[in-house]
């Protein structure tokens, strides 16, 4: 039961990579910063921020709503 379950875990991170950037839901903090060419650094510090409209953690890593990052991104004058 539980090797079938690793190879099912493993099956669904082998699509996620496969996937393209602009069709995920959830990003990492390098596949937006890839995505919107701001830097780590900088994504770091701002979805560090309390109430980061964009911001989706699990555990203790932090995801980037790509949806909500693209209405972020569209409202600001400069990041």
């Amino acid at each position: 039961m539980e090797e079938e379950l690793d190879r099912y875990i493993q099956k669904l991170k082998q699509q996620r990579k496969d996937k393209p950037i602009w069709e995920k839901d959830c990003l990492s903090i390098e596949e937006a910063a890839a995505y919107s060419g701001i830097g780590r650094n900088k994504l770091r510090r701002i979805t560090g921020k309390k109430k980061c409209p964009f911001v989706v953690p699990l555990g203790n890593q932090i995801f980037v709503n790509r949806t909500k990052f693209d209405e972020f991104i569209k409202n600001q004058k400069h990041i």
